[in-house]
This record gives C-alpha cells, sequence and structure tokens, in this order.
C-alpha cells in the first residue's frame, strides 16, 4: 500500500547508462518488496509487507522533469506473518480493506541530491486519503540481465504519519503513530 511511493522513487533516479524508457516493476520473478516497520508499544516492532502490486516507471536521462512513475497496491494482501493481528490491521479499526482494498501513489516531481540519490515527490493515496510525500531514493544498479532484459534496480524510504490517513491511532503510544516505509525494486526497460 506505501511502497507504491519507493517504486516510483527509484524511477527517476539518475543512472548513467540509461535512455530514455518505460520500465515495468517485476513483481512476478519477486526482485520486488514493499515493507513496512511500526512501534509495537514502544518494545519492539512489528514488520510487515504488501504482497501484491503493479508499477512502473518512465525515466529519461536527459529531462528529469519528463520522468514518472506510479504504482498500483492492493491492500489486502498486507501480511505481518500473524493470521489474527493481519485481520485486525485489515479491520475498519485502522486499514478498513473493505472500503478501501487499494492504495496508489503517482510521482510529481523529482530532485536529484547526490550521484545516483535524489528525492522523489508524489501523491500516496491510502485509506480514502491523498497526501504528498517524499521519498530519499538510491539507484542500487542498472544493466543487461543472463536473458538480455535491461534493468535497473532501487530502494528508498520515508515515514508515514498514519493520521495524515485517518488512520486513528490515538489509544495507542505516541511511538505507534508513524510508520516506517521501504521500497526496493526491479524494473525492467520495455
Amino acid at each position: 500500500m506505501f511502497k507504491k511511493t519507493a517504486l516510483a522513487a527509484a524511477a527517476l533516479v539518475p543512472f548513467t547508462q540509461a535512455h530514455a524508457a518505460d520500465y515495468a516493476i517485476d513483481t512476478q520473478g519477486q526482485h520486488a518488496f514493499i515493507q513496512f516497520k511500526i512501534s509495537h508499544l514502544g518494545f519492539s516492532y512489528i514488520l510487515g509487507s504488501l504482497e501484491e502490486f503493479t508499477g512502473e516507471f518512465h525515466y529519461d536521462p536527459e529531462n528529469l522533469a519528463a520522468s514518472s512513475a506510479s504504482l498500483e497496491v492492493d491492500v489486502t494482501s498486507l501480511t505481518t506473518n500473524h493470521a489474527e493481528r493481519d485481520k485486525h490491521i485489515k479491520s475498519d479499526d485502522f486499514l478498513h480493506v473493505d472500503e478501501y482494498p487499494s492504495a496508489s501513489f503517482a510521482s510529481t516531481g523529482f530532485e536529484p541530491t547526490g550521484e545516483n540519490q535524489g528525492v522523489l515527490t508524489g501523491e500516496l493515496t491510502l485509506h480514502g486519503e491523498t497526501n504528498t510525500i517524499e521519498m530519499p531514493v538510491t539507484l542500487l544498479g542498472e544493466g543487461e540481465d543472463p536473458w538480455g532484459n535491461y534493468r535497473a534496480g532501487f530502494e528508498g524510504s520515508t515515514t508515514l504519519t498514519l493520521a495524515d490517513y485517518g488512520i486513528d491511532m490515538s489509544s495507542f503510544p505516541e511511538v505507534m503513530h508513524e510508520l516506517e516505509l521501504y521500497v526496493t525494486f526491479e524494473g525492467i526497460r520495455q
């Protein structure tokens, strides 16, 4: 649900061998991940992931403003590897997936901050609320794979304030009011 942001972010990072092209995020080969971490009452962490998503990006190294990225996430695919907890997180107490089964990210800009690094800006829609987020991203690598495809891989992370998305955490300790979102993925040039 949140990982959309990271996927989009990577698409806009400058890389030297790239040409203006469209890339599809490789979710079929399990080379893309949307993960999250949230405090558990200040004693430990709950780690989880969103297993089902699709995304794409366009990257033009000669014109970064023309680069773009988008991601669609199936929020019902959330897992923390604990069935009862997952059921509660997906309930109307938190994500209310019956009413909001998907999340999305669409980039609106990118600003380079160094070699192979930058900040991706975009609109994240989650739980029926849309907010602008910024995600620092890093190019992990690019080039030909053993099967003749051209790939580029990226990672990024950001922190989300859950109240910004209408998720009421007021009955929990303040350390649980924010969630860390981490995204890593490979894109295959189309």
